[in-house]
């Protein structure tokens, strides 16, 4: 079913990224544990085959990234990635599918996937994936910016829970501007002047004040509301 490694997380090397890949396909498991393998700075903590395994092996073990099928038996990982994101929130999430519709992409990145990729990806993109994950919170590619984007358009003005009548300072709109051109943390604080962590308080006032639950969804707002063209 699984297998986990002996090492902790905390007896690893800091700049060591822990990943836990969890798919119901043995063979596709080995071939990314080996691809992956090959690479220095990441460590495959367990594998698991389904959300429900996935969640028991959480209960000891926290990898920094999750790579997470989408159609598993059991527990699926629509059903896996909020439960996974309320226990762990700071666990970066990268959902795997064979599928690119842009409606279901929309979707996952609304509960808080961190990226999304398909299966047929290549062992190089899915280490950049997980590399951007765990250092800028999220990978934006063609498919999740296309998904996002394109998928917004087809939503009527009314859908949604974002509060629409909010106002947002100059300052707020640059920041929610930044984000949307995938900026890093560090980045816009060095854009705006401002220190990493005010921009941290701000992305999660913006959050608070939109009714987004994650960036993807500042940026679905920013779209909608014509702060960024789409």
């Amino acid at each position: 079913m699984y297998q986990m490694e002996t090492a902790k997380p905390n007896t690893t090397l800091t700049d060591t990224i822990n990943v836990a890949i969890t798919d119901d396909h043995v063979l596709y498991r080995a071939g990314v544990k080996t691809a992956l393998g090959m690479k220095k700075d990441i460590k495959i903590l367990f594998e698991a085959d389904n959300g429900m395994h996935l969640l028991n092996m959480l209960k000891s073990i926290q990898p920094d990234v999750i790579l997470l099928d989408v159609q598993m038996p059991i527990m699926d990982g629509i059903a896996t990635l909020p439960e996974v994101k309320k226990l762990y929130p700071n666990i970066k999430i990268i959902m795997l599918t064979m599928h690119d519709e842009p409606t279901m992409i929309t979707r996952l990145m609304e509960l808080g996937a961190n990226s999304y990729l398909t299966k047929n990806s290549d062992s190089e993109l899915i280490y950049e994936a997980i590399k951007t994950c765990h250092e800028q919170e999220y990978f934006f590619n063609a498919l999740t910016n296309k998904a996002l984007i394109d998928g917004l358009r087809t939503k009527r003005q009314g859908e949604g829970n974002y509060n629409h009548e909010v106002k947002l300072s100059d300052k707020e709109i640059t920041v929610l501007k930044l984000m949307c051109e995938e900026k890093s943390t560090k980045e816009i604080a060095d854009i705006v002047d401002l220190s990493p962590r005010t921009v941290e308080a701000i992305r999660d006032k913006l959050k608070s004040k939109i009714g987004a639950r994650s960036t993807a969804g500042l940026i679905l707002y920013a779209v909608k509301n014509n702060i960024i063209e789409g």
